[in-house]
């Protein structure tokens, strides 16, 4: 039998700071039947070096790239909200953790789920940390050579950490000609392991196949307008989009069944009416006698 397939709404950072429209990305993904949001969370001063935080960069927030980290930043009591918030809608929610002073900023809430970042992926210090932790982790792989998936699960079976990896392509948005979704076997196979998908295309054609193809877990990026301001957006899925998705992912994996051969029930009539044409029978009569 297929797994449930295990939903992500991915948030990240498409709120825009805004908490109210974080909040209305919650009740969407909930309304549509996904299992989780998530969210990211970064400490600026230790993803980014000061020059490139005192660049030029253009944002609601202000004129520098640092101001443009801070404004995409929730804060404590922030996340305090959406964490009750969660509890209230009856979602889990997780966070990827871009440095080590966030992956211990999440461990007040004892969330279920731990994410490994793309980008993060070959930043051993984190990955391990993580790992440590102990806690069911989704590990994405866009941009990264088998090599460096195989230190990170390496990694993460050192410590007895439970894993699913997630196929990846790492542009925003991608390209359906690069989505090369048999590498969802080519891991299964090589790693033993649970494999997802982590989408970043237009439209969700692709993350259906990713679910045929028998990802057990498919996350997607949602917002409620992918012309907003953010970097994340045009990869992302409106509310409409996500919708269909997921009552398509249902149709998928409840088609899929256990691959046993056998007859159905709601067969029969047909098979008892069709199955032996009258000149079959006038055959085998002749025959037998």
């Amino acid at each position: 039998m297929y797994k449930h397939v295990f939903s992500i709404a991915e948030i990240g950072i498409n709120h825009n700071g805004s908490l109210k429209l974080a909040k209305r990305l919650i009740d969407e993904a909930k309304t549509a039947g996904f299992d989780a949001v998530k969210f990211q969370k970064r400490d600026i001063d230790s993803v980014y070096s000061p020059e490139e935080l005192a660049s030029l960069r253009d944002s609601p927030w202000g004129t520098t790239y640092r101001q443009q980290k801070e404004g995409l930043e929730f804060s404590e009591s922030d996340f305090d909200e959406i964490d009750s918030y969660c509890k209230q809608v009856g979602i889990e929610w997780f966070i990827s953790a871009w440095d080590i002073p966030s992956l211990e900023f999440a461990r007040k809430y004892n969330l279920k789920y731990n994410k490994v970042a793309s980008p993060m992926l070959t930043v051993l210090p984190l990955v391990e940390e993580i790992a440590k932790e102990g806690k069911y982790t989704f590990i994405s792989t866009g941009m990264s050579t088998m090599e460096e998936i195989e230190t990170a699960v390496d990694i993460f079976n050192q410590y007895g950490c439970p894993f699913e990896l997630m196929h990846c392509n790492s542009s925003y948005p991608s390209k359906n000609e690069e989505a090369n979704l048999l590498t969802i076997n080519t891991l299964r196979e090589k790693f033993n392991c649970d494999v997802g998908y982590s989408g970043h295309e237009k439209g969700y054609q692709v993350s259906l196949a990713a679910v045929a193809l028998g990802a057990t877990s498919l996350e997607r990026h949602i917002t409620v307008d992918r012309t907003m301001y953010g970097s994340d957006q045009a990869a992302s899925l409106g509310i409409l989009g996500f919708q269909k998705m997921m009552r398509d992912v249902r149709v998928i994996t409840s088609a899929m069944g256990d691959g046993v051969k056998r007859i159905f029930e709601s067969e029969m009539p047909s098979r008892n009416k069709l199955a032996t044409p009258h000149w079959y029978k006038v055959h085998k009569e002749n025959n037998d006698g």
